[in-house]
């Protein structure tokens, strides 16, 4: 026989935690900390701008002496690495001007979109990135070009002024459906003219973006654990909004809070492209212990 407390106090049942498929560190970035490190054992380094966007990475890198500066003018050691997330050549040769011995820790993915913006604008293709105005990936793309424009929203694209030719790349880190739905825009609102798309969303992005919708649609809450300015983090969260009700998006297991997740049955689990292995390990630890 059951006893009256187990009758009208039921144990709460287990939570589930399911990790997406694909989540967390990139090899672009992966290579870039592996990088940092290695030069940083040789001689004094400064890297110019974040490395990543994700805090725990760059704590690590000023405790084992690396710099972050954000102008090549206030460089004092003798290299300076130009992070994951790309440089424009205008700002490469002033460092080079200051006599820095310049390193290059940029994705390759992100120097593909150069590459793209670069020969559509051989090839007399007005430029337009879609991405996020003034990310640093965006800066870099767009340094170098005289005329360009840059949009993430459907008024952006509609104050856009006519031309014969557009040629369309993206940020690396921006949702595909984002991106494509855009092009279709500038496509139907300048009809006669001819506009070509490079498609340089990177791969990694693609399959977490995918993962994690495929996550939240089985979550009752899903915890998206990254940088707060990590661009691609916060388009997980977004994605993952739009099939859960509940998205915690947090930089480490010190950010969740156990009321969050009331009544959950089932946590997802998802990481942006620059956060530690070792951090998704303790998000997950915090939520099995807590929950």
């Amino acid at each position: 026989m059951q006893s009256a407390s187990a009758i009208l106090f039921p144990p709460r049942p287990a939570v589930k935690i399911i990790r997406a498929a694909h989540l967390g560190m990139c090899f672009g970035v992966r290579d870039a900390i592996a990088l940092a490190l290695e030069e940083s054992r040789r001689q004094p380094l400064t890297i110019l701008g974040q490395l990543v966007h994700n805090e725990s990475v760059v704590q690590d890198l000023r405790s084992r002496g690396i710099g972050l500066e954000d102008r090549a003018a206030d460089v004092t050691t003798p290299a300076v690495m130009i992070t994951a997330h790309g440089a424009s050549e205008k700002a490469r040769q002033q460092a080079r001007d200051r006599g820095l011995q310049v390193l290059e820790a940029t994705c390759p993915l992100v120097h593909h979109a150069h590459r793209a913006i670069q020969r559509l604008t051989r090839e007399f293709f007005h430029p337009v990135i879609i991405g996020q105005r003034g990310h640093v990936e965006v800066r870099g793309l767009t340094e170098d070009l005289d005329a360009f424009d840059i949009v993430l929203t459907d008024q952006e694209v509609e104050q856009m002024a006519e031309r014969p030719r557009f040629g369309v790349v993206a940020q690396t880190t921006q949702p595909i459906q984002t991106v494509r739905r855009l092009v279709e825009l500038i496509r139907r609102r300048f009809s006669g003219a001819e506009v070509r798309f490079v498609d340089t969303v990177c791969q990694p992005t693609k399959l977490r973006q995918a993962a994690a919708e495929e996550l939240a649609e089985q979550c009752d809450a899903v915890v998206v654990v990254g940088g707060l300015q990590s661009n691609n983090t916060r388009q997980l969260a977004l994605s993952c909004a739009r099939y859960c009700p509940r998205v915690c998006h947090v930089q480490g297991a010190a950010g969740l809070r156990a009321e969050w997740f009331a009544d959950a049955r089932t946590v997802g689990l998802t990481a942006g492209t620059s956060t530690p292995d070792a951090v998704i390990d303790e998000v997950e630890e915090w939520l099995r212990a807590n929950l």
